[in-house]
């Protein structure tokens, strides 16, 4: 029925949204429509009207802007189940926009209107990572926001850090010489960090029970070529993460073996037939 269609309805929708209504229908003919975000959440709502009515509504949800910290322009210190949140403007604006939350599923707004750069957040819980985002904006009607705050930093937060819960998952032993093998593992996952993980530390003893210094890696590294082993000889490894907590648990050991003659190859069979 598109031939049909005599416009298009959008409405943007910002997470969170204390406002006590939604914003108006933006009306269009074309099917395209630039719209100046800043860097919180939204939700885009896109629906089809025509001399019957309007069609049901199609929901787009912004992805998350993939950019680092803001550094130096949000600073957060813990004062128990609170913090105190501190910035230095670019610029006097009428107002500020504080969001803070876990997720878009669970975000907070507050407009602050005072000049002063800080804001006290409270009932946040330990272990728990939170997104601090602070704008400015010289509109500070809640319905007027899109297209006028600007966020001027974006920081992560723990309240209080912990060990990982948990170790690196998918431990494996590749490419096994006499003398070295490679050890891969999958990171652990986000939500099992509990703090900012720091890097990962791997371990390893031989079959006399023999432990070989740890080795500390970066929370970016997923691979480690162990070297300098001894041949014939079994191993057992285990990895865990740590934040500036301590460290996690270890992953269960894994085994392997190094042969006498550097790697195993393939196997090759050839069979010869003879003719009677």
């Amino acid at each position: 029925q598109s031939e049909n269609v005599l416009g298009y309805f959008v409405n943007v929708e910002r997470i969170p949204n204390s406002c006590s209504h939604q914003p108006n229908h933006i009306s269009l003919k074309e099917r395209k429509i630039l719209v100046n975000l800043s860097m919180t959440y939204y939700r885009v709502y896109i629906s089809a009207y025509n001399e019957a009515g309007e069609s049901p509504k199609a929901i787009y949800i912004v992805p998350e802007f993939s950019v680092a910290d803001l550094l130096g322009q949000i600073h957060v210190k813990s004062q128990g189940t609170n913090a105190v949140v501190t910035w230095t403007p670019e610029y006097n604006p009428k107002c500020f926009v504080v969001d803070w939350g876990t997720g878009k599923k669970d975000m907070h707004m507050k407009i602050i209107t005072t000049a002063t750069g800080n804001f006290t957040l409270d009932n946040f819980q330990p272990y728990k990572l939170y997104k601090i985002v602070v704008h400015a904006s010289d509109v500070c009607q809640c319905e007027s926001f899109i297209g006028h705050e600007k966020t001027f930093g974006v920081t992560h937060f723990y309240s209080t850090e912990g060990v990982p819960r948990t170790g690196p998952a998918n431990v494996t032993i590749l490419n096994i010489t006499k003398h070295s093998a490679l050890v891969k593992w999958t990171e652990i996952a986000a939500e099992d960090h509990l703090g900012f993980l720091q890097g990962y530390r791997i371990s390893y003893t031989d079959s006399s029970r023999k432990m070989s210094p740890a080795v500390t890696l970066n929370s970016s590294i997923t691979s480690y070529h162990l070297t300098g082993l001894k041949e014939r000889t079994t191993y057992r490894v285990q990895i865990s993460g740590f934040t500036n907590a301590g460290e996690g648990p270890l992953t269960l050991s894994q085994p392997f073996s190094t042969p006498k003659y550097g790697t195993v190859g393939p196997l090759c069979i050839y069979i010869i037939q003879h003719e009677s």
